[in-house]
C-alpha cells in the first residue's frame, strides 16, 4: 500500500442549501472521504448565496450536523456586502469573487466592486477569483496594484497558464489551480460525453490548451477538483447547467499520470496538500493518512460512487490506483469501499472564530 497525507480539496460545490437533491454536506463528504479528500472548501453560489451572517449560518449549521470530514465555507463577494464580508472574513475559507460565466447576484461587472472588495478584505487570508482570459489578466492586475496575493480558480486555456507564468516571474502574488477535467478532457470528447454532460464552465478546452497545462505543470499550485454536481435529469434537459462531480475521480486519475510518467508523486502531494494548506491557511490533521493500492487497475463506474447525482464524465475510464483506507485523526473514515465516518463528525477548521 501507498501511503498518502490526508488530501485537501478547496474547491468543491455541495449545493446546500437549495438543491440537496443533486448534493447536500453528507453525500458530498462521504464522496470526499472515498477520494482520499480529508478536507474541503465549499463554493458560495448556493440558494441562496452564501453572502452575509444569516446564509453563511445556514452552510455552516448544516456542515455542522452532516459533514463528514474537515471543511469551511467560502463567502460570496457581491455589490453590497464589502464591509460585512470583511467582519466575517476570519471564520471563512476566503473570499470568492465571480467574474465571469456566473449566474445569479454574485457576478462582480463592475471593477470599482473588485477594489472595494481588494481594499477591504485582510491581506493575509485568501481571494478566489473565478476569472477566465481577460477578465483574468484584470484580476491579476488588481493584486498587482493592491500588493497582495489573488488565487485564480480553475485555469483551463494556453493563454491563461502563460500569464500566470508571466505574472509570477514578475513578483505578482498569483497562485492557480486546474481541475482534474480538464487535464483529462479536451473539446474532442464532447460528441462522445454529449452536449448536455459535457456543459461545464470554463469549458472544455482545445488539445493544445491542455498540452500547455501540462508544459506548465511548475506554474500550477493545486489541483482542485471543482466537483459541481447536478443530476442526469438536469444535464439531460433544454437548458443543462454546467459542472462535473469530481472528487471521487481526481486521485485515481493523477495517480494513472504518475504511474504514466506525466508528474511525480511529490508533484501531487504539492499540489493536493502542501500547496493548498499554504494557500488557505489550513490547520495540519494529526493521524490522518490515506492508503491506496497504486497497482490496481479498475474502471470507473459512476454506480460505485457516493456522490448523489449519479453520473461522472469519465464513465468507462480505466485507471490505476486505488483509495482503499482513509484514518482520519486516528479512526477510519473509509475502508474498503464504505464510508465509516458519522454525518457531523467532521471538524469546521475555522471552528476557533467561529460566529455565535
Amino acid at each position: 500500500m501507498l501511503k498518502l497525507p490526508g488530501l485537501i480539496d478547496p474547491h468543491v460545490h455541495f449545493r446546500e442549501p437549495g438543491g440537496t437533491n443533486k448534493e447536500d454536506w453528507d453525500s458530498g463528504t462521504a464522496a470526499a472521504l472515498a477520494g482520499g479528500f480529508t478536507t474541503v472548501l465549499a463554493m458560495p453560489n448556493t440558494q441562496p448565496p452564501i453572502t452575509n451572517l444569516e446564509t453563511f449560518l445556514l452552510a455552516l449549521n448544516a456542515a455542522k450536523t452532516k459533514a463528514r470530514c474537515d471543511y469551511a465555507q467560502f463567502l460570496g463577494a457581491g455589490p453590497d456586502n464589502i464591509d460585512e464580508s470583511a467582519e466575517l472574513s476570519l471564520q471563512t475559507a476566503g473570499l470568492k469573487m465571480y467574474l465571469d460565466q456566473t449566474y445569479g447576484p454574485l457576478r462582480l461587472d463592475d471593477m470599482t466592486l473588485w477594489m472595494e472588495h481588494f481594499k477591504s478584505w485582510p491581506r493575509g487570508l485568501p481571494i478566489v477569483a473565478h476569472a477566465e482570459a481577460r477578465t483574468m489578466a484584470a484580476v491579476i492586475l488588481m493584486a498587482a496594484i493592491f500588493d497582495r496575493s489573488v488565487h485564480i480558480a480553475h485555469v483551463s486555456l494556453r493563454e491563461e497558464i502563460l500569464l500566470i507564468r508571466q505574472a509570477k516571474e514578475k513578483g505578482i502574488k498569483v497562485t492557480c489551480e486546474v481541475a482534474p477535467h480538464h487535464l483529462f478532457l479536451t473539446n474532442q470528447d464532447i460528441p462522445s460525453l454529449g452536449a448536455g454532460l459535457s456543459e461545464v464552465r470554463p469549458r472544455l478546452a482545445s488539445v493544445e490548451d491542455q498540452q500547455a497545462l501540462w508544459q506548465n505543470l511548475d506554474m500550477i499550485d493545486c489541483f482542485a477538483t471543482d466537483h459541481a454536481p447536478h443530476t442526469l435529469e438536469e444535464k439531460s434537459g433544454s437548458n443543462p447547467p454546467p459542472g462535473f462531480p469530481g472528487l471521487e475521480t481526481a486521485l485515481p486519475l493523477l495517480l494513472t499520470a504518475v504511474h504514466e510518467g506525466r508528474l511525480s508523486m511529490d508533484d501531487l502531494i504539492q499540489r493536493m496538500v502542501i500547496h493548498p494548506r499554504q494557500i488557505f491557511n489550513i490547520p495540519a490533521q494529526p493521524d490522518t493518512w490515506v492508503e491506496v493500492d497504486p497497482n490496481e487497475i479498475w474502471e470507473i463506474k459512476a454506480a460505485d460512487t457516493f456522490t448523489r447525482c449519479g453520473w461522472t464524465p469519465f464513465e468507462g475510464h480505466k485507471v490505476r490506483g486505488r483509495v482503499k483506507r482513509v484514518v482520519l485523526r486516528g479512526v477510519d473514515a473509509f475502508y474498503d469501499g464504505q464510508v465509516l465516518a458519522q454525518p457531523g463528525s467532521g471538524r469546521n477548521i475555522r471552528e476557533n472564530s467561529k460566529p455565535e
